[in-house]
């Protein structure tokens, strides 16, 4: 499940269902890839099996039973997390809840992780489906929508009795399910479309050109497009967002996935520059690069992602300050 990229003990279940337990300050070590990602004291990662399904409740393992008064998790300010189309992505925002609250030698707040095999291959596919070039080359039926709401919908009754205080989903497509997933949940279910629109806002931005409104570029899957959450949240708060036009997606962004399919990453980098430079010279303050496959097509240091923000930073800022919040009480 971890690529051999998180170094800590586990208790195992069965071969599919792993639970971690593991003080920060015993396990900030260096890996060959990258740095081992820390894990907070009472947090759990959890992985489903190729059915779907969470693991039973089992004498001694610390997990009750979905119908027990008792929660998995007590503290104040735990978070829920359900991961979406890769683990990697859940990691890497982990890894973004990791250094970025664990500051002056203090732990990560508790969190629990959900992640599950049968709903990455259903995303994949609602992706792939999305993008006719893509689906041409792929045999599987589309994805059933229905089917991914109950999925997510189970994910967080499920968080909501492990004790969890928040939930977040830090992936983009997820999103198209928020409204429905969300409603009726029992805590806050922070939305990445709500936190990265109110950071530009609060970030007082001005016009590039006198007497024109605040423009936005977003760069992201014709899935993530289509669903129109990160257009909405950023038009609730006065944007106007700058879209790639029906050339750009066709000749730029598409072949620039497609490059990705085939380990072409010069290709696939060359191809995203001009993309965002497109955006860029239509007078927009900043580029919302809203895909897991393009976020890390461009090296660090390139100067055009200076202009650009990646939403999960938005939303790991906005899940550390409602944990800090909730710790204090407030």
């Amino acid at each position: 499940m971890f690529d051999g990229s998180l170094a800590m003990p586990f208790h195992t279940l069965n071969p599919c269902h792993i639970l971690g337990h593991v003080n920060t300050h015993r396990a900030l070590h260096k890996s060959r890839l990258q740095p081992v990602l820390a894990i907070p004291p009472s947090s759990i990662l959890l992985h489903t099996d190729e059915s779907g399904k969470f693991p039973d409740s089992k004498k001694g393992s610390g997990l009750r039973g979905r119908d027990s008064s008792d929660s998995l998790l007590s503290q104040a300010n735990t978070v829920g997390i359900i991961g979406g189309i890769s683990v990697n992505s859940a990691l890497n925002f982990l890894k973004k809840l990791v250094q970025g609250s664990s500051k002056e030698g203090k732990d990560c707040f508790p969190f629990v992780l959900c992640s599950d095999p049968v709903l990455n291959k259903e995303l994949l596919s609602h992706e792939r489906n999305s993008c006719p070039s893509r689906s041409r080359h792929n045999e599987k039926s589309p994805s059933d929508h229905s089917a991914i709401a109950e999925n997510l919908q189970n994910k967080r009754v499920f968080l909501e009795k492990s004790g969890v205080q928040c939930i977040v989903m830090p992936c983009h497509i997820l999103h198209s399910w928020h409204d429905e997933v969300s409603m009726g949940c029992s805590v806050p279910f922070l939305h990445m479309g709500e936190c990265v629109a109110r950071e530009l806002k609060e970030a007082k931005l001005k016009p590039l050109e006198a007497g024109s409104p605040l423009r936005i570029g977003l760069l992201a899957s014709n899935a993530t497009l289509a669903a129109g959450f990160y257009q909405e949240k950023l038009q609730s708060e006065g944007f106007e967002v700058v879209l790639p036009d029906k050339a750009t997606m066709e000749h730029t962004i598409i072949p620039a996935i497609e490059a990705l399919d085939r380990n072409d990453m010069e290709g696939a980098q060359n191809l995203l520059r001009i993309a965002l430079q497109v955006l860029l010279v239509r007078a927009v303050n900043t580029v919302i690069l809203a895909s897991e496959e393009m976020r890390d097509v461009l090296p660090e240091d390139d100067p055009l992602l200076k202009k650009c923000i990646d939403p999960m930073d938005a939303l790991a800022r906005s899940t550390i300050k409602w944990a800090q919040a909730a710790e204090k009480g407030t």
